[in-house]
């Protein structure tokens, strides 16, 4: 073995110093030289490549390489010294000495011998872990050698272990060691999908040693082998194996007594820790907090509560939390939330199970309230706001319609592709008029239809369609003395009772053109029959015999019918008055219960003023539209209206949605005037 003594990499930027420093290992390794890395030097400063550090002038192993071994938790009991020994004597050949070295930690195997882990046994354990981090085990990464993944899992951890053959002594090396903790969703995975997701783990943490150049991926999983030879993947398992197609690779299984070393490392999820950079930046913030700072110097000569020191990081709890100083908590949370904008369950769970921060769920809260894009992209949470507020009834007939239109239908012959619906709201009475469109005028073309036999009502109520909002429209209400409501954008429960009336005739006519779609216009009048001669709930009777006074005379009733009219004739003066008086009693009380259940799971609404700004609910959503944000925003409230509805207007004109419209509270979210 030949070493290389004083190099000097001299540089004047990271570009030149990353070209040098290839040049040198290419030929140390087409020359099989080994390079004394602690006498180079490297006129720059700190930069990191290939898994190895450069800074003021000398060359190390990267700490992210080494710590799943560095932080293998202190073995507890014996169990937990076999899996330490399993890892560090699979690679005995390297270390001279190992049984010496080894000798405090094997003498607790023994039967007869008591378990205890004192100096002696603390002293051994440190120094396997720092042998088995330098040469002549750990090797730099060369693309032309023989590379293996070896991987393992178990339900605590999974781990990996990138390997190489150095030709020297045709032996493998370990390059880099990766282990990580299972979340709890992947707890609940198969012993068979855990094998595979170690697999995909390792390939992606080493994706830029791995692409590109062939190599072995070696597990204890038979299974794994064998499903890369079927079709009937479950959608987990086959996007696993398609992710694998970007490399060139072969699988070859091994017994699990011949894979202890990365066994070791998957059985101990405390090993699972943060990045270097990560790291290095709490330790300088808990250097920096004094409240930290105190506890650290505290358990250095005493227990105090269940903090702990180690590696220069103060730690908390079974689980070893490191406790985040104030100063971090918001980039901790930042971070975490940056990954995927998660809700504040996920998010509690991915900090807790490595972090300790005080009150992390309220910080979490105030952290998400000021994400922008959480608040355009996600629905509400937790009760809806507002509560019911039923629409005042008159005593007489005719005197509030709803209005709305049901389409596109399947166009008929005679082009016709909608249905504009009319709903009495005292009777419940309706009438369905097929139209071609949805323009004002054909649907003031059929209200003077309807007009023509039952006059005008004292008011309108519709959504606010293209047809309701025209000036056509508005013209015909002030002509007619009709007082015309929009119901808020966003909130169709404003206009319930024609919108539960189209549910009905939706399915019913579904059910008649089965056969043909496009025959729906012939079944519209037997639906209206039918709709209006059927008993309702909230009247107690039909909506027929509540307007006209008497029952619908239908061809299945004629003989029955013809028996009653006598008596029915008789009593119909005297009834008519009080079936209506008792109608309106049947439809308060309804409504009430209707009230109470819709509170109970409903909350107060979030009041707002004129001037506040806000996110309101997309109320719209087309084709491919589906992951476009749930909010818009940010609008500005310029007028406050009764029962929590708001007038808005676009404060920035270069946002989505429209200039000006109306909302409702449960459709609006604070706008952040401050970011976290």
């Amino acid at each position: 073995m030949v070493f290389i003594d004083d190099v000097i990499i001299p540089a004047t930027d990271y570009k030149e110093a990353l070209e040098r420093l290839t040049e040198v290992l290419k030929v140390a390794a087409e020359y099989g030289l080994q390079i004394n890395w602690n006498k180079c030097e490297l006129l720059t400063t700190k930069v990191e490549y290939l898994g190895y550090v450069i800074e003021d002038g000398t060359i190390r192993p990267s700490p992210d390489k080494t710590d799943a071994v560095m932080n293998f938790p202190k073995p507890k009991t014996v169990k937990q010294v076999q899996s330490y020994i399993g890892l560090t004597s699979y690679f005995r050949k390297f270390i001279e000495g190992y049984a010496v070295i080894a000798r405090p930690l094997t003498e607790l195997l023994k039967n007869d011998v008591p378990f205890h882990f004192g100096e002696e046994e603390e002293k051994a354990f440190q120094d396997l872990k720092k042998k088995l981090c330098e040469y002549p085990i750990l090797k730099i990464f060369n693309p032309a050698l023989q590379t293996e993944l070896h991987t393992d899992a178990s339900q605590q951890a999974i781990s990996a272990i990138l390997m190489q053959k150095d030709p020297n002594d045709n032996t493998m090396h370990p390059v880099y060691y990766m282990s990580k903790k299972t979340t709890d969703s992947e707890k609940k995975y198969t012993s068979y999908e855990l094998e595979a997701l170690a697999i995909i783990e390792g390939v992606k943490k080493f994706r830029k040693y791995l692409l590109g150049i062939p190599f072995k991926i070696v597990t204890d999983c038979l299974a794994f082998e064998m499903t890369l030879k079927k079709k009937d993947l479950t959608t987990r398992v086959a996007r696993w194996v398609l992710l694998l197609q970007d490399y060139d690779y072969t699988v070859e299984h091994r017994s699990g007594s011949k894979m202890r070393h990365v066994d070791a490392l998957s059985r101990n999820p405390c090993i699972a820790v943060v990045t270097s950079g990560i790291h290095n930046q709490i330790r300088l913030a808990q250097q920096s907090d004094d409240g930290v700072k105190a506890i650290m110097e505290v358990v250095q000569t005493k227990p105090y509560a269940d903090y702990y020191e180690h590696n220069g990081l103060l730690y908390k709890g079974d689980r070893g939390q490191i406790v985040i100083p104030k100063g971090m908590e918001i980039d901790i949370i930042r971070r975490t939330h940056a990954i995927g904008h998660f809700a504040k369950r996920k998010m509690l769970d991915m900090i807790d199970k490595d972090y300790f921060i005080k009150d992390l769920a309220r910080k979490i809260d105030e952290f998400i309230v000021t994400c922008i894009p959480c608040i355009l992209a996600s629905k509400k949470e937790g009760k809806q706001e507002g509560y019911l507020n039923s629409i005042e009834k008159a005593s007489i007939p005719l005197s509030t319609l709803h209005i709305d239109h049901i389409g596109p239908l399947s166009e008929t012959k005679k082009q016709y592709n909608y249905i504009l619906t009319v709903v009495d709201a005292f009777t419940k009475f309706v009438w369905l008029f097929p139209t071609k469109g949805t323009t004002a005028k054909e649907t003031l073309d059929k209200m003077l239809i309807h007009q023509q036999t039952f006059g005008n009502a004292d008011r309108i109520i519709s959504d606010r369609g293209a047809a309701f909002t025209s000036n056509d429209f508005a013209e015909y209400c002030n002509r007619e003395n009709i007082q015309h409501i929009q119901i808020t954008t966003g909130v169709p429960r404003g206009n319930g009772q024609v919108e539960r009336i189209h549910r009905i005739i939706v399915s019913v006519l579904t059910k008649l053109c089965i056969e043909d779609e496009k025959l729906w216009y012939r079944h519209v009048s037997s639906v209206q029959r039918m709709i209006n001669s059927t008993y309702q709930r909230s009247v107690g009777m039909s909506p027929y015999e509540l307007l006209i006074g008497t029952k619908m005379r239908q061809k299945e009733d004629v003989e029955l019918l013809k028996l009653l009219q006598e008596e029915e004739h008789k009593e119909f003066m005297d009834s008519r008055d009080k079936n209506r008086e008792m109608a309106k009693i049947q439809i308060m009380k309804l409504q009430e219960e209707n009230r109470r259940s819709y509170n109970k799971k409903r909350k107060e609404s979030v009041k707002y003023g004129v001037g506040d700004l806000v996110a309101i609910k997309r109320t719209q959503f087309g084709t491919s539209m589906k992951l476009r944000a749930k909010y818009l925003g940010p609008y500005k409230v310029m007028k406050v209206k009764g029962k929590d509805r708001y007038d808005v207007q676009k404060a920035d004109s270069s946002a989505e949605g429209p200039n000006n419209t109306s909302t409702a509270a449960d459709c609006m979210k604070p706008w952040p005037t401050t970011l976290g």
